[in-house]
């Protein structure tokens, strides 16, 4: 079966089975290594990407039901890491080991398309269900907020 969607701006088709989790082509057939496997159960968040701007653990989402979306990884972020998020992300040493963070971005990138302004219970809605094993929560929720303010004052 073949799958045709859009990964970062790019028009793919994957030929993994429709059963395939998307994590797994992303990463093993479109060669973008960037998103993470964490649980597996779509738990912890390692995998989040985005499916017509929603954030989606992509371990649980199955090929078949991605036909002709729109998908976005870490990697469109940016490559230079001049995104609002991912300058935050530095300035504030958010990462410390680092393997959840592509997923804790692109659930804060959801946030940040939707709501330029949100206050603490708004962040920790939209970042439920991101775990980070070294418990820095509130370096994420500040980094929200300065990335949050930068794009508000470039609008």
């Amino acid at each position: 079966m073949a799958v045709k969607f859009t990964l970062n701006g790019i028009a793919v088709t994957a030929k993994s089975d429709g059963d395939t989790p998307l994590l797994w082509v992303i990463r093993d057939e479109l060669g973008m290594t960037g998103t993470k496997f964490g649980c597996g159960a779509g738990l912890c968040g390692a995998c989040t990407v985005h499916v017509a701007g929603a954030p989606v653990r992509a371990c649980q989402t199955p090929l078949a039901s991605i036909d002709g979306k729109e998908i976005r990884t870490i990697e469109s972020l940016s490559k230079d890491n001049s995104h609002p998020l991912q300058k935050a992300w530095i300035a504030h040493q958010v990462p410390q080991c680092g393997y959840c963070q592509s997923g804790q971005l692109m659930s804060a990138a959801a946030l940040l398309a939707t709501n330029r302004n949100p206050n603490d219970s708004d962040i920790d809605a939209a970042m439920s269900g991101n775990l980070c094993r070294c418990g820095t929560y509130n370096r994420i929720r500040a980094a929200i907020k300065d990335a949050a303010a930068e794009m508000r004052a470039s609008a």
